[in-house]
């Protein structure tokens, strides 16, 4: 499934610390290069916590374009 490509490419870079939290759309696309342009935003805001789409909540808003992982992992990351 290619969202759980792109969620394990934050966690990855996150506990490797090349992408620090709280991240933005333009940090997480710096560090994980190679997604098509719109994933960058389109995949922090759609399964950020509290999401109107019922999307799997991996991230929180913090401010404006700034995200942090939920923790603990979800899909045995």
């Amino acid at each position: 499934m290619a969202g759980h490509k792109v969620y394990f490419s934050i966690i990855n870079a996150v506990e490797k610390g090349k992408l620090k939290e709280p991240f933005s759309k333009e940090d997480f696309k710096n560090v994980c290069p190679g997604f098509c342009q719109g994933t960058y935003s389109a995949f922090l805001y759609k399964h950020r916590l509290g999401n109107r789409g019922g999307n799997s909540e991996l991230f929180e808003l913090v401010e404006i374009n700034r995200f942090k992982l939920i923790k603990p992992f979800k899909y045995g990351f």
